[in-house]
């Protein structure tokens, strides 16, 4: 079996100082762990009617896609503003130091959909917040999220449990 977490490069001091950023991109660069991340991550909703995973920008994509294609349903991508191509409906979230927005194509989701959300990590949760909000404006009906990494002392799970979302992460790391 393979040692995920210990795939999982830790940078100190980024993107400032105090921080220790968890760079996914040597797990994913594994790849027997990619495929592990990747089977571990969908295996917990394999019982689970979802038609389609929501995958936010941009390694979301990556493990979202293949959570898909695992699970035999669609894909919506979850975008920052302006990068799709359709119309698109919006969600602001906050930023430590201001405000984002996330897009996603007003036509991705129908009513009743049952959608699972789908990021590499999920840290003050504000981003996956955002894209619960995004869906259920469309209607959809937010089966859960997973995510590789929670940083629970940021709560974002909790905030997302607070929302009624079914959260699952394969790991997680302590502090910031």
């Amino acid at each position: 079996m393979t040692d995920l977490k210990g795939l999982v490069r830790t940078i100190p001091d980024y993107p400032k100082p105090g921080i220790l950023f968890r760079d996914v991109t040597t797990l994913l660069g594994d790849a027997q762990g990619f495929k592990a991340t990747v089977a571990q991550m969908a295996e917990t909703w394999r019982n689970e009617p979802v038609d389609a995973v929501a995958g936010i920008e941009a390694r979301g994509f990556i493990l979202g896609g293949a959570i898909a294609d695992r699970l035999g349903c669609g894909f919506i991508p979850i975008r920052k503003k302006g990068k799709l191509p359709y119309k698109t409906i919006g969600q602001d979230y906050q930023l430590e130091y201001g405000v984002d927005i996330i897009e996603m194509h007003e036509d991705a989701c129908r009513a009743g959909e049952r959608i699972l959300i789908v990021d590499d990590l999920i840290a003050t949760g504000g981003t996956a917040e955002a894209a619960v909000k995004l869906i259920r404006r469309s209607q959809g009906d937010v089966l859960g999220a997973t995510f590789i990494i929670d940083l629970p002392d940021l709560g974002g799970m909790s905030k997302l449990k607070k929302h009624g979302v079914t959260c699952h992460a394969l790991m997680a790391f302590e502090g910031h």
